[in-house]
């Protein structure tokens, strides 16, 4: 009596856990249904999120953020980067007999080391003087080279040099191109599986603005790789001063005389010729006054009378 009561209560627990677990099954497998029910746009998003955040997870792990974890658990040191990527720039002032001349060496001089010339302008100072600045861009292997040489061409009145060291950036810049090529590369693939019009428009815009982060990405990546491949040397020519001549080569010749005199004359003959330019006017009016009264008041006016003879004396006929 008392092994079948057990027994029985043993059959009751069974069911009541065989009815338990078939409930917690069921609602499993009504959540899961739900879950998949839901839109494709939904997924397709997702998935491309999923893929840029484990890329960006993987990036981070190769990066610079204390390397990259091996199957023990230990993390490896970073990589080490060999090339190193630096910016030079210049300004050289030097100071010429003839700005034309050194001019055409310095153009000479950057061509030759596989460089180009950049903007150039040329002027005349205030006093007469020719002056001109020009922009070189060499390559950095004869940055050095070329720089002596532009500093032999004359006096140097003074010099600046500047290095840049843009290691960092230029990797950075390159391993994001890297990922966002790869981001582009995946949403395509999205879009050519896509069947829903209103996946597609979502799929259309998120490629629009990762490849225009792609092609801001890529004119950087030009922009550095161009200022780091060819230094620039803006070079300022200034024409030397005319000495003037020693104190014993002022003596005046007779050379001298005469050219003085006659340049006196000269003068002076100038300055005659300014006064009768400014009398001019004036005598001529006096002159058709003149003419006038001449011609024309003078004849109209009332002559006087004659004035009657003296009577003849006494005396004078004695």
């Amino acid at each position: 009596m008392h092994a079948s009561s057990t027994s029985t209560s043993r059959h009751r627990t069974v069911q009541a856990l065989s009815a338990l677990l078939l409930a917690v099954a069921l609602a499993l497998t009504g959540c899961s249904a739900g879950g998949d029910s839901g839109g494709d746009s939904d997924k397709a998003a997702g998935s491309a999120a999923r893929e840029d955040a484990d890329a960006a997870g993987s990036r981070d792990d190769k990066g610079f953020g204390g390397g990259q974890a091996d199957k023990s658990g230990k993390r490896k040191p970073p990589p080490e980067f060999t090339g190193t990527h630096i910016i030079r720039t210049a300004t050289l002032t030097v100071r010429v007999k003839d700005v034309q001349k050194a001019l055409d060496e310095a153009r000479a001089a950057a061509v030759d080391a596989g460089g180009v010339v950049g903007d150039e302008t040329t002027d005349r100072d205030g006093r007469g003087h020719e002056r001109s600045r020009v922009v070189l861009r060499v390559p950095q292997d004869r940055y050095e080279e070329v720089l002596t040489s532009l500093e032999g061409t004359g006096k140097l009145i003074e010099r600046r040099a500047k290095a840049q060291d843009v290691t960092e950036q230029v990797v950075d810049v390159e391993s994001r191109v890297k990922s966002q090529r790869a981001s582009v590369a995946r949403v395509r693939e999205l879009m050519d599986k896509a069947t829903k019009l209103s996946d597609v428009v979502s799929l259309e815009g998120e490629l629009s603005s990762r490849q225009s982060e792609l092609e801001a990405l890529l004119a950087r990546q030009s922009s550095l790789k161009d200022r780091t491949s060819l230094s620039t040397i803006t070079l300022s020519l200034s024409e030397t001063a005319v000495k003037k001549a020693a104190a014993g080569d002022d003596d005046p010749t007779f050379v001298d005389a005469v050219a003085g005199g006659w340049s006196a004359f000269v003068t002076m003959l100038r300055w005659v010729a300014v006064v009768l330019g400014a009398i001019l006017p004036f005598a001529a009016v006096a002159v058709l006054l003149f003419l006038l009264w001449q011609r024309v008041v003078r004849p109209r006016l009332p002559r006087r009378p004659a004035v009657a003879a003296a009577p003849a004396r006494a005396g004078d006929d004695d």
